[in-house]
């Protein structure tokens, strides 16, 4: 006569013999009071007490089936007391009919998807040698005979086994699938934390929880100023399942019932905190030794045990082919339905949902890239009329109707040794495009811009602070971080930790400072590199300027120097390009030899290393033209030389003009670039991971695959990083040379409305699902910024009073001519004397006839040193003002923190006296279709 025992969660039969069932009754209560204790312990102790179990899939697994780990150990225990015939333990097919839900769940469909496993196994022949035994999933087990490779696979083989033990032990649920053919099995370990494990690791992480819902934010400014003014608003659209908003605080499992939506246990977390919580338990599950830091599921992605690990898309994106209500799309539909199609390139973000679908540090991106293009449009504007107005304006340009009428009057000196003198009269129109980019209305626009770059950021400051509330993350500190895996792995020794207490692997601070003043010295080289390749560039327009003179051509030696300019611009881009991905997989090992101990340290690190290099490998060129060029000349008889060749001079135009081609060339050439690797990369590399998984379909291929098999197939996501720092770039471009370019904002604009999707759609349809990331700003970008807007102002000045004829004509009409009749024969100079080859000719300088400055030379210096000095301060001391007139907090939302914190110790309060007396005061009115049950109890006096 045999007894059943049922376990009721799952419908697993263990069939005992009757005089071992007493027995098996009370080692399981024995063990299972254990493994509750010790299930925390195991995470972060590998030295557990317990036997590992071993099974043919891992002790409790079986494609699609679970046993709770408690009857295995409990099993495993009496095995080792018992000698007689062994429990036979089997798990049937469930009973039950799985029920169809929508959503990502286990076989019994109920059981949720949290985070899911992938490693890849190539099969292998049987071989029929005695050195190696057939083991589980076609491995061999190593003997001594094995090779290297061989006890490699065993290794990792061993390490996914232990760390799979440690996650059940920790109290995940598991279900295993496969896909395999001939040559290769891909297995997927579908994991998923169950209630208990959810309350335990949400307060373990501070988890924000609900006290009372309140009315959702309007956060666009915009829409409340057409609002005011009723004025429709295209770009506003309702998007559905807009998630509520709550005043919350920390989750708190003995309060449990002060929070709404308690009873739930189904749907209380979000997939996004599931997935969170479950990352934490991967992140810090043991699998090895933890004297060796062998922790967490990042490193044995670097080990190559596990080639991945996600969690799920919400489903497909595509919309069905049926008719379905707008509220019954799921997460990912909405996002791509009215966010990442370019058709809403004209509407708001759905912040919220970006939110509640990828987490605070996405979402916080999303909104920074809104809000930058958002401010763009303005500058775009001003800009544009600013450019309008210049070319309105060209014909009442006295100098450029001096220069077209001078005819033979100014005969110029040769631009270079071998060529011959010109007239004046030959660049008249360049001339009068040099006045689009050097007029009054571009040194107003630069003013314009200065104060436009700070004010965003101040208000910038006033968003994320809002978002941040908004979001429940302004006041997320992240923990004490665990050391990354490389460094965990690399590490020498093992030290304590000063905050926690537990032994962590440790570097020398001496060592790691002596690598990153080495990693500085590669740096400065590298610089130096840049440096040889700007004074290739511009030997480079110097030979193609001679070669344009020596052709004959009048229209090619007219111009020569734009010619000669463009040219060389689309080279230095192309260097520009190469120089910086060479430059970021070096900054990449540089920082990773420092050894930098957690992933914030190193990301900070990266970052200043790339924008650095960045800054000098994009920003040289321009600056030599804004600065340097045309300023070390010389004069006849006396010309400056660089390796033979005589120094460039500025072109017919002016060095504004040329500026303002180098910015076009590398700024809007960068932004092409860039958006056509964003849409072609991803897809090339998202059809040969389809290409591999399909050879391993095979003949499945034709069936609809899984929801784990298709996100299998998508690229792993990059991060953010690259995405900064493109738009961190063009800021500078678009603040710290916006005077000699008035277009830039208006390409910066056009381009950031295809980037906002371009980006859209990678997240929301070719990336695998990113772990959620909380965050309360962007981060050390913040502070880039804020270098570059300051930066901005000097430059800006730098430019007006050097680069620009705009002082020279100021105090041309303040001392001679209001006019400026005679300004150009003015500013032209009589070449020296001894000059005999063009006697009398004239080049453009502040000298007399001897080559020494004039009076008027000395006076303009003083005028511009003046000039950037007042200019400085001036700005300054605006942006100052502005900085404490518009506070970084606004004064609603302390009320609403004021208010969040008063809702949080009343409902955490432990002496319940102080609820009693509020619930006298009278109830707040609750959100209508929102249900708190403790919201007349326990939230009095709310108003």
């Amino acid at each position: 006569m045999r007894f059943l025992l049922q376990c009721n969660l799952y419908e697993s039969s263990v069939f005992v013999q009757p005089q071992d069932l007493l027995i098996i009754i009370i080692i399981m209560l024995r063990k299972g009071s254990e493994l509750r204790k010790g299930d925390r312990e195991v995470l972060l102790d590998l030295d557990y007490g317990g036997e590992a179990q071993t099974t043919d899939s891992y002790g409790s697994l079986q494609n699609g089936s679970f046993i709770p780990p408690r009857c295995l150990s409990a099993t495993a225990a009496d095995e080792e007391m018992d000698g007689d015939e062994p429990i036979h333990i089997h798990c049937n097919t469930r009973s039950k009919q799985p029920v169809p839900q929508l959503g990502n769940y286990f076989r019994d469909g109920r059981t949720k998807i949290d985070f899911v496993l992938v490693w890849e196994i190539r099969s292998r022949r049987k071989r029929r040698g005695r050195g190696n035994v057939t083991g589980e999933e076609g491995e061999a087990v190593p003997t001594e005979e094995n090779s290297r490779s061989e006890r490699r696979k065993a290794q990792l083989a061993q390490w996914r086994e232990k760390f799979v033990q440690n996650l059940e032990s920790a109290g995940l649920l598991m279900e295993k699938e496969e896909t395999a053919n001939e040559k290769k099995t891909i297995h997927f370990l579908k994991l998923s934390a169950p209630w208990d494990v959810l309350v335990f690791y949400a307060e373990e992480l501070c988890v924000r929880a609900p006290l009372q819902a309140q009315p959702n934010l309007d956060l666009n400014t915009s829409a409340r100023v057409l609002s005011r003014l009723c004025i429709p608003n295209m770009m506003m659209e309702s998007v559905p399942n807009r998630p509520l908003d709550y005043y919350t605080c920390a989750f708190r499992k003995s309060k449990m019932n002060r929070f709404l939506g308690c009873d739930n246990h189904e749907n209380y977390f979000t997939n996004t905190q599931r997935h969170r919580i479950v990352y934490e338990i991967l992140a810090g599950t043991v699998y090895g030794k933890r004297k060796r830091a062998e922790v967490g599921v990042d490193r044995l992605i670097n080990e190559g045990v596990y080639t991945a690990a996600f969690p799920l898309h919400e489903g497909p994106f595509q919309l069905p082919k049926y008719e379905i209500r707008p509220d019954e799309l799921n997460q990912r539909q909405i996002l791509y339905h009215y966010w990442a199609r370019w058709c809403k390139w004209c509407k708001y973000q759905p912040l919220d949902h970006i939110r509640e679908y990828f987490g605070e540090k996405i979402a916080l991106y999303f909104a920074w890239l809104g809000f930058y293009t958002a401010w763009l449009l303005p500058a775009a504007v001003v800009g544009t009329l600013v450019f309008v107005s210049g070319v309105m304006s060209m014909g009442t340009n006295t100098p450029a109707k001096e220069i077209c009428n001078s005819g033979a009057a100014y005969l110029m000196c040769p631009l270079c040794n071998t060529c011959k003198a010109w007239n004046m009269s030959d660049i008249c129109t360049m001339a009068k495009m040099g006045y689009l980019f050097d007029h009054p209305g571009t040194v107003l626009f630069s003013v314009f811009m200065s104060f436009w770059a700070v004010t965003f950021l101040e208000y910038w400051k006033r968003k994320m602070a809002t978002l941040a509330h908004h979001w429940d993350c302004m006041d997320f500190h992240e923990e004490e971080e665990r050391p990354r895996p490389e460094f965990a792995a690399m590490a020498p020794t093992m030290e304590q930790n000063p905050v926690t207490g537990v032994k962590e692997p440790y570097f020398p601070e001496k060592t790691r400072l002596s690598r990153m003043f080495t990693g500085s010295m590669v740096i400065i080289m590298m610089l130096c590199v840049v440096m040889i390749f700007l004074v290739t560039v511009v030997m480079c327009r110097g030979i193609i300027s001679v070669m344009m003179f020596h052709t004959g051509s009048p229209v090619l030696r007219t111009e020569a120097g734009t010619i000669a300019n463009i040219l060389s611009s689309i080279v230095n881009l192309g260097l520009i390009l190469l120089m910086g991905r060479v430059y970021t997989a070096l900054a990449e090992q540089l920082t990773k030899w420092e050894m930098h101990r957690t992933q914030t340290q190193y990301d900070n690190a990266f970052i200043f290393k790339v924008f650095i290099f960045q800054f000098v490998n994009f920003y040289s060129s321009p600056f030599y033209v804004a600065f340097f060029k045309g300023r070390f000349v010389g004069y006849p008889t006396n010309y400056g030389t660089l390796f033979g060749m005589r120094n460039e001079d500025c072109g017919p135009g002016g060095c504004l003009i040329e500026l303002a081609e180098q910015l076009f060339i590398i700024m809007v050439g960068k932004q092409l670039i860039n958006n056509i690797q964003e849409f072609i990369i991803p897809k090339v590399q998202a059809w040969r991971q389809k290409r591999t998984l399909a050879k391993v379909l095979g003949a499945k291929a034709s069936h609809e695959p899984q929801r784990w098999e298709e996100d299998y197939q998508l690229v792993e996501c990059q991060g953010l990083f690259e995405e900064y720092l493109e738009m961190v770039l063009q800021f500078g471009f678009i603040t710290i040379f916006v005077a000699a370019f008035p277009l830039a904002p208006l390409f910066a604009l056009l381009n950031n409305w295809v980037e906002i999707r371009l980006d859209a759609h990678k997240f929301a349809c070719e990336y695998r699902r990113p772990v959620a990331e909380r965050a309360q700003n962007i981060g050390v970008w913040f502070n880039i910024l804020e270098a570059l807007s300051h930066l901005s102002v000097i430059a800006n000045a730098f430019l007006i009073a050097f680069t620009s004829d705009f002082l020279p004509r100021l105090l041309y009409q303040y001392k001679f001519d209001n006019d400026l009749n005679g300004y150009i024969n003015f500013t032209l100079a009589y070449a020296p004397l001894n000059y005999t080859e063009y006697p009398l000719c004239r080049y453009k300088a502040y000298r007399d006839n001897n080559g020494n400055y004039s009076l008027f030379y000395w006076e303009l210096l003083a005028v511009r040193l003046g000039f950037i000095i007042a200019f400085e301060h001036v700005v300054f001391f605006v942006l100052r003002a502005i900085d404490w007139v518009v506070p970084d907090v606004p004064e609603s939302l302390e009320l609403k923190i004021k208010r969040e914190r008063y809702l949080a110790k009343q409902a955490l309060a432990e002496n319940q006296e102080a609820l009693l007396v509020s619930r006298g005061q009278g109830a707040a009115p609750a959100t209508p279709g929102i249900s708190s049950p403790a919201s007349d109890a326990s939230f009095g006096n709310m108003s």
